[in-house]
């Protein structure tokens, strides 16, 4: 069992939540992703188009994170024609797996990223989410490309 954050984790490409992914021509690692906070009561959730940047290493350059506005209101064509914006702003990409650094970054007074939590109680590994949202976790082995839902 792990004792520490992993230094990277992989991330293999697929048809979910890791559909834009991939390397740029000048070798950066770029996630685009769609992070939100759930909806509760009396509050009505946001969501987000995230884009990070890392580069050949799996270190975060930038992380670019838009409100795209309360949940229940955000268009399915808002969120693409962003998405689009964003994947064209790196110029010419290749799709395929990345490995990177677990991250954070605190904007709109949430925080967003690929986050290293500890282990709960003593035989729990660690793991990694995509927050906020919860939507992908990783746990070891790191190099699996591997997450659930």
């Amino acid at each position: 069992m792990p004792t520490s954050a992993p230094v990277r984790i992989a991330i293999d490409r697929d048809d979910s939540h890791a559909e834009h992914i991939g390397i740029t021509t000048d070798d950066r690692q770029f996630f685009i992703t769609a992070p939100f906070v759930p909806a509760e009561i009396g509050i009505p959730g946001s969501e987000y188009i995230a884009l990070y940047v890392f580069d050949k290493y799996g270190h975060l350059l930038d992380a670019v994170i838009e409100s795209l506005g309360q949940r229940s209101a955000v268009s399915a064509l808002t969120r693409i024609s962003r998405r689009e914006d964003l994947i064209k702003g790196l110029g010419p990409v290749e799709h395929q797996r990345i490995t990177i650094a677990p991250f954070k970054v605190k904007r709109f007074g949430v925080e967003f990223g690929l986050i290293a939590y500890p282990p709960e109680e003593g035989d729990d590994d660690w793991r990694v989410v995509a927050e906020p949202g919860e939507y992908m976790c990783f746990w070891p082995p790191w190099t699996s490309g591997e997450y659930d839902t």
